[in-house]
């Protein structure tokens, strides 16, 4: 499948989130991304990766590179269709290109849209169109194989980096040998990976059922499980899914993410970000009735820094909370990699005096 993306007049660093992942992490499906004001532009020049792929300024222009789908390259706030963009959706549907969509607006079910791809027959992929068969959590990843490692990331902000944390150190831990399944809670997450629910869609009773859900199955697949953070608990919009992800997957341990130059949720200065001391604290509290989950390492967000003033927040990240940090994108993500090897072996040699059966809580 060879995609184009649109992201007309969003794309960039921190308004393309879903077409900045799917560049990341599977650049050679993409053949162009719709923006017409950056449209001559490359996405590196864009992005700072993902090297030659045009922008170009119109579905004809993308069309000219013979793609087999379209995908909505944002993930908005609310999740719904830009008005703007219907008539262009229309027209790629009339090409043949099947949709594939991140929205919290079901594409196959719009009445015009919906009907003009049944007629055509093509598919329409709502990304975060959540299984009908949910159930609420029932704390059954305690019952795993205590092989299995589960690990969250948790994050001072959204749009912080979780997702793209856990990516990178999946790739990071599959070159140094371990075994390892992603679990991907978001639309974005699902398409890289190709499988997933997107835990932002579920009702609430059932957010913790659908993370559990999740975590099962990446154990099936891997001894360690990355799960893809959510939110925020401090955030007041989206702390739900992140409580939601915390007591249905059950970690047994967290990587905090942060970005060192955001101080307040969301560039919001009535909510003030903690110092991550005590941030990482929190978090630790909030986990331990359910079953303690320390924080073994910090991922950074350092991509609006230069390179001295990134290193230097490594380094006083790692002063401050006495943990590996890093930022996995821009540096080695090894420091990480290395924490959660060390977290595992240890979970899987029974501690003097305690019989095995005690790493399954």
């Amino acid at each position: 499948m060879r995609f184009v993306i649109l992201a007309e007049q969003a794309f960039g660093p921190l308004t393309s989130k879903t077409a900045n992942a799917f560049i990341r992490y599977t650049p050679e499906k993409v053949l162009a991304v719709i923006d017409s004001a950056r449209a001559g532009r490359t996405a590196e020049q864009v992005l700072g990766f993902g090297g030659d792929i045009p922008v170009v300024a119109t579905l004809d222009e993308a069309l000219a590179t013979r793609p087999d789908a379209l995908l909505i390259g944002i993930a908005p706030p609310g999740g719904q269709l830009p008005a703007a963009w219907r008539t262009l959706l229309a027209r790629a549907l009339e090409a043949g290109l099947e949709l594939w969509s991140g929205l919290h607006f079901f594409i196959a079910d719009d009445p015009e849209l919906g009907p003009l791809a049944q007629r055509k027959g093509i598919r329409i992929h709502d990304l975060r169109k959540p299984p009908a068969d949910l159930d609420v959590a029932r704390g059954r990843v305690r019952e795993v194989d205590a092989t299995n490692t589960v690990i969250l990331t948790v994050g001072t902000d959204c749009n912080i980096g979780k997702m793209t944390t856990q990516l990178q150190l999946r790739d990071a831990a599959v070159k140094a040998g371990l075994s390892v399944a992603f679990a991907a809670t978001g639309q974005t997450g699902i398409l890289v990976e190709g499988w997933g629910i997107a835990v932002d869609a579920v009702i609430a009773d059932f957010i913790a059922g659908a993370a559990e859900r999740l975590t099962l199955e990446g154990a099936s697949k891997g001894e360690i499980v990355l799960v893809e953070g959510q939110g925020s608990i401090i955030h007041p919009s989206y702390s739900g899914v992140t409580y939601g992800l915390l007591h249905g997957s059950l970690p047994h341990a967290m990587i905090m993410c942060a970005q060192p130059s955001r101080t307040s949720i969301n560039h919001q200065p009535w909510v003030k970000i903690p110092p991550l001391k005590e941030l990482i604290a929190l978090h630790e509290q909030v986990a331990a009735p359910l079953r303690p989950a320390p924080v073994i390492g910090v991922a950074l967000n350092t991509f609006d820094l230069d390179d001295a003033a990134a290193l230097d927040a490594v380094k006083r990240t790692e002063d401050e909370t006495g943990l590996p940090a890093t930022d996995p994108v821009r540096f080695d993500p090894a420091p990480l990699v290395d924490a959660i090897g060390r977290f595992h072996a240890a979970r899987r040699t029974p501690a003097r005096g305690v019989a095995r059966a005690t790493q399954h809580a």
